[in-house]
């Protein structure tokens, strides 16, 4: 059974538009690589993205821990500007990767463009900068387990951002192929009606 997604309809659409117009730069390109699409043989989902999720929903909770107490000991000696973005921060992760992984493995399992053009935009203009923030600022009083979950949190983003879009690069190339056979096929149902047609027509004149 299909996994429900969260993505409203409009924001689905607007997805795949941008992956389209990211991917997809030579038409006469697609429609003829829409001639040798045999869609009973080929399995669009990554499965080194898959493993990477994998192990990423059970890295999650650990970061999270670690850093929910390396927050703790270090609150009180940060200034308190500080302290309310090295609260944000944290919060704004912990929130946001939830909602990624889940379309990360949405998106991948189903080969559904939407579901993975939103995990990667995720990745890249939310989860990315954070965690940059949180390993480069040295008012942070960056601790060594803090530098260590932060830095195996950002391979695991890397390495799943490079994954997830070379995914989204296949998948929205064979969705156009798809589209252009989808045409040619019902293009060519149209044409022996329209010389039936013009053989009548002949005839009666």
């Amino acid at each position: 059974m299909a996994a429900h997604t969260p993505l409203p309809p409009n924001l689905r659409r607007g997805l795949v538009a941008f992956s389209g117009s990211l991917f997809i730069n030579n038409k006469t390109r697609d429609s003829g690589a829409a001639h040798s699409y045999h869609p009973a043989h080929e399995v669009l989902a990554s499965l080194p993205l898959q493993m990477m999720l994998y192990f990423n929903v059970y890295y999650f909770p650990v970061w999270f821990l670690a850093e929910g107490m390396m927050l703790q000991l270090k609150y009180q000696l940060l200034p308190q500007h500080y302290q309310f973005l090295l609260v944000t921060a944290f919060l704004i992760l912990s929130l946001v990767e939830g909602s990624r992984l889940y379309l990360g493995y949405v998106g991948n399992l189903q080969e559904k463009v939407p579901e993975l053009a939103g995990f990667l935009l995720l990745s890249f203009l939310i989860q990315l900068p954070l965690l940059l923030f949180l390993l480069t600022d040295s008012h942070l009083i960056r601790l060594p387990l803090e530098m260590a979950v932060h830095s195996l949190l950002l391979a695991f983003l890397l390495a799943e951002m490079a994954a997830a879009f070379l995914a989204l690069k296949t998948m929205t190339k064979q969705l156009v192929a798809q589209f252009y056979l989808r045409q040619l096929k019902e293009g060519g149902r149209g044409w022996p009606g329209q010389g039936g047609r013009g053989s009548q027509a002949a005839k009666e004149g």
